[in-house]
């Protein structure tokens, strides 16, 4: 059976072609379709148990993915945090030599996770500065609390 990572620097070339023929909003369109029809599993997590779904999501993904991630979840703050140490597509990406990476290929994660997320009353925040060395954070924390830090 042939892995999914296999097909890691398919998606980077597909968000490049996308963004050529149809701009970035091409790009973005492609992603709000996949969130829309694939992460019913997180939806449905998220619904019956809240942050706590976000952790039984993520685990299961994350660790299926081999990531170098830690999670915490602080529920009297009403927030959840990754901090990916080492993300498996982005270090492979980084890694290829025949291929330069699509410019915001980390940029999914934030559409895919938000457009499911801040409808259920969560607000999502991604930080993808270091994206180039396969690292990034993302934090859910409910509405009713402050903007978290990212550091």
């Amino acid at each position: 059976m042939i892995s999914c990572t296999e097909f890691i620097p398919a998606y980077s070339e597909l968000f490049r072609y996308l963004e050529e023929r149809g701009g970035k909003q091409e790009v973005v369109a492609y992603w709000e379709y996949i969130s829309d029809s694939f992460l019913h599993n997180l939806r449905q997590l998220v619904a019956e148990h809240g942050l706590r779904g976000c952790w039984m999501y993520w685990s299961h993904t994350l660790n299926e993915e081999a990531a170098d991630f830690t999670m915490e979840i602080d529920d009297e703050a009403g927030e959840f945090r990754i901090t990916m140490h080492q993300c498996p597509s982005r270090g492979l990406l980084n890694a290829l030599e025949h291929m330069e990476p699509y410019h915001d290929y980390c940029g999914h994660c934030d559409v895919l996770y938000r457009r499911i997320l801040e409808p259920m009353g969560f607000e999502c925040f991604s930080d993808h500065s270091e994206c180039d060395q396969a690292r990034c954070v993302l934090i859910v924390r409910s509405h009713r609390h402050d903007t978290p830090s990212m550091g």
